[in-house]
């Protein structure tokens, strides 16, 4: 890999939720600094889980990794990040101004504003700011998925912009004076961006249609800011091994198919493969095995049997039950929210339910993912450009309407502040949320820490907006309510069978728990455990579903609900419905496999005692109820994909 061989200074990874950034992120930071290079590895993920790759339990500092030397880590933690930002801004005028005035300057730096620019200040010091990396050599940065990574990138030229061009010294952040004098970091930081001997940008991938759609969109987005220097990865790439596994040949051939496009799309771009492997990339060791393309020593492994669960169709039953209300999916980047979210909306439409389905991703493409309009439905998306116009005209039809000239002119400079991108955002989530009202809202949300943050925000919008408003809208006004509301509002958290997407739904729904929104159901996508294969590699994979499939059924949800593994990517109405079809017919028992087989499992689950509160050790037994009755409709052989 060209970029691990001939390093720059900063390496970013990012992609599509799901792709394996962090993976590969991590392995890069460990062959470095087993080189002899001292490498700083940053996640700038809310929903970060490096701490449980690595084993190591991380804060918003660098913390050495203790079986790698040279290697050092950190999370960039938001809440955090805002209150030593508020405190750097703060600190200046204590003792200078009166209380009262310090105390609505705090005021100032309590929204939501403040947590995106503090973590954007801490990310742009790592870049900009040569003496707060002095002593690495690399600095590796594993990202958000997609949408908000961009939306970070974007930030050092926006706010840089605004700060020349205001001349009113104050801002939604309050005066100016604190932040101007960050100007001169953030534009080390776009210079440090857009070097190409400093900066390298990975696009990883995975071998299908939607993960490389969004990998082409990110890199002519990307060369739009000017980072040019930038490396495809395509990560999972599946060769079977089994010629007579029927499930093993259909996914090689999807696999080929999609690299098929890969030259036409990124004919500029220098891009490596790397195999879809068997074992669970958890822990330095297995991470080492993989950079060294080396296999793990299965553990033993007792029999687990994983009972019979319900279909999406189940689940669809038991929401048409209501006839109106919001349906949000929600979980880790690429855990398939999208798709779930579209097959029940088309499932809703079609039995002549008015569906509404949309997205709060900036990455997500719920159109394309229906492939065409269908009775009933209408599909959207919250566009962050549009809401800020459409936002942006309101507040100067209302709250600028009474204005003189200069006044408007100082208002219209306000509200190109960068923080006036969120506020509109959150108000259209808050209207999408208040048509439940009249029919069906599915809501696709931004991946996790996205996600978290937009809900934990609500109190600092309505403040911000209010700033701007005669009065609060109802739909924020009533936000909170109706997401507390079970029969209102209906959250499916979404994940895979695997260490990472569980664990971390698992975190999301404590968090929504503290919110006082309850989790509706579970959906466990892309499994193969109802499915009959013999490959070795998709085997070894199958023997680890069992214990996540068992740790999800333990959860606060009563409502678990499996959808097997498909062959054909699920886009377009008739391979949505399929999802609604495919039932599993009897219990499968999870073994370990006979080492001459081949056939490598996870090796390293050192990582649980650092997963923090992501951690849920699974209990014996499977006597949870599920109000949901499996589906009896389309059965098939469990050795049968779509």
């Amino acid at each position: 890999m060209d970029f691990v061989d001939r390093p720059t200074r900063n390496i970013f990874f990012t992609g599509k939720g799901g792709v394996g950034k962090t993976s590969l992120a991590c392995t890069t930071a460990i062959t470095l600094a087993d080189r002899g290079q001292k490498v700083l590895l940053v996640s700038t993920d809310p929903a970060s889980n490096l701490d449980e790759v690595l084993g190591t339990a991380l804060t918003h500092r660098p913390t050495p990794v203790p079986s790698v030397p040279n290697l050092w880590a950190l999370n960039i933690n938001p809440a955090t990040a805002a209150r030593d930002f508020r405190e750097r801004m703060l600190a200046p005028y204590r003792g200078v101004l009166p209380e009262a005035a310090l105390v609505s300057m705090e005021e100032q730096f309590s929204g939501s504003c403040t947590v995106e620019i503090a973590a954007f200040d801490q990310f742009s010091r790592l870049l900009g700011d040569c003496q707060s990396t002095a002593d690495f050599d690399h600095v590796v940065f594993d990202t958000a998925p997609t949408g908000h990574t961009l939306r970070l990138l974007s930030l050092p030229r926006a706010w840089d912009g605004f700060l020349q061009a205001n001349t009113t010294g104050t801002s939604c952040l309050g005066p100016l004076a604190g932040l101007q004098a960050q100007q001169q970091l953030y534009q080390n930081t776009v210079q440090a961006l857009t070097d190409p001997d400093t900066t390298t940008l990975i696009l990883v991938s995975r071998p299908e249609s939607a993960a490389l759609n969004e990998a082409q969109r990110t890199s002519q987005e990307l060369a739009a800011l000017g980072v040019n220097n930038q490396h495809l990865v395509i990560n999972g790439v599946f060769q079977a091994t089994d010629k007579d596994d029927p499930v093993a040949q259909a996914l090689e051939k999807q696999v080929q198919e999609s690299l098929r496009q890969v030259p036409q799309r990124f004919a500029h771009l220098p891009c490596t493969i790397v195999p879809l492997v068997a074992h669970a990339l958890l822990g330095v060791d297995a991470l080492r095995a993989f950079a060294q393309n080396r296999p793990v020593e299965p553990p033993f492994e007792p029999r687990i049997a994983v009972p019979q669960l319900p279909t999406l169709a189940a689940l669809v039953d038991e929401l048409a039950q209501t006839e109106r209300g919001v349906i949000l999916t929600m979980g880790k980047g690429g855990v398939g929210k999208t798709t779930v979210a579209a097959a029940i909306a088309v499932a809703l439409a079609e039995r002549g339910f008015p569906v509404y389905l949309t997205t709060t991703d900036p990455a997500a493409h719920v159109a394309a993912t229906i492939g065409g309009e269908l009775p009933n439905l209408k599909v959207s998306r919250i566009d962050p450009r549009t809401e800020t116009a459409a936002y942006t005209a309101e507040v100067m039809a209302t709250a600028g309407a009474s204005l003189d000239e200069q006044g408007k002119l100082l208002l219209q400079e306000d509200l190109r502040s960068p923080c006036t991108e969120e506020i509109a955002v959150f108000r259209a989530f808050a209207q999408a949320v208040a048509g439940g009202k009249n029919g069906f809202v599915v809501l696709d949300t931004a991946p996790t820490g996205h996600t978290i943050l937009l809900l934990d925000a609500a109190l600092a919008y309505h403040r911000e907006v209010s700033r701007h408003a005669s009065r609060m809208p109802e739909s924020v006004e009533q936000l909170l309510p109706r997401l507390r509301d079970p029969n209102f509002t209906r959250v499916l958290i979404v994940t895979l069978p695997e260490p990472t997407p569980v664990h971390e739904a698992v975190s999301l729904q404590q968090d929504l728990v503290r919110a006082g929104i309850r989790p509706f159901a579970w959906v466990i996508n892309h499994c193969l455990t109802p499915l009959t294969v013999s490959d070795p590699v998709l085997r070894a994979r199958q023997m680890r579903e069992a214990d996540y499939i068992r740790e999800a059924m333990e959860q606060e949800a009563q409502r678990v609900v499996l959808i097997p593994w498909q062959t054909e990517p699920p886009m377009g109405a008739d391979r949505l419905r399929k999802l609604l079809t495919v039932v599993q017919q009897s219990p499968v028992v999870a073994q370990k496999p006979s080492t001459d087989e081949g056939m490598a499992t996870a090796a390293n689950e050192s990582t649980q005692s650092v997963r923090g509160r992501r951690e849920h050790q699974p209990q014996p037994g499977w006597s949870k109820p599920s109000p949901l009755e499996p589906s009896s409709a389309g059965s098939r052989q469990s050795g049968e994909l779509n």
